[in-house]
């Protein structure tokens, strides 16, 4: 079974509503298909774009640890791998701000496969080729845009993976 980061752009009323009734969280999320536009996966690559962003494998600080694994739990209902988390929209603008100041080339220099695998850094197996480091960028890129029309949206955002 994979493990994938989720990104869902919220309203500030659905996330009041969600923070209500925090059992409706699992069913917000998968009972329907969300717009094509408040939905993004990272696939598998959400760990190793942590451990870029953190240097640490599950632990940070900041804007950058909300970035992957951050944000306040959303209630204790499970949606896949633990509860969903949310940022506030002002947590969404000091992201895509910190997330803006890291280019696409500070970001694979900090790229070591042997890190990574010693890490323990999902999915492991990394190669160091040239594939890994593309498939890293582009989710990183998907990321940035990601919370960059959620601040400019004024939404919050919730963080999962499932």
């Amino acid at each position: 079974m994979s493990m994938i980061g989720n990104y869902r752009r919220i309203t500030r009323d659905q996330l009041a509503a969600l923070q209500g009734d925090p059992s409706s969280v699992p069913a917000f999320l998968y009972d329907e298909e969300p717009p094509s536009d408040s939905h993004v996966d990272l696939d598998k690559a959400w760990h190793a774009i942590h451990f870029l962003l953190n240097g640490h494998t599950w632990e940070g600080d900041g804007p950058l640890f909300n970035s992957i694994l951050g944000g306040e739990p959303l209630g204790e209902e499970d949606v896949g791998y633990g509860p969903a988390r949310f940022l506030t929209p002002e947590g969404v603008r000091a992201t895509a701000e910190a997330l803006s100041d890291v280019s696409i080339s500070d970001l694979l220099a900090r790229f070591d496969a042997t890190k990574l695998n010693e890490n323990e850094i999902y999915p492991q197996h990394w190669t160091g080729e040239e594939v890994d480091r593309h498939y890293v960028r582009d989710n990183f890129v998907r990321l940035v845009e990601f919370f960059q029309l959620t601040a400019k949206s004024d939404n919050a955002m919730l963080l999962y993976i499932n």
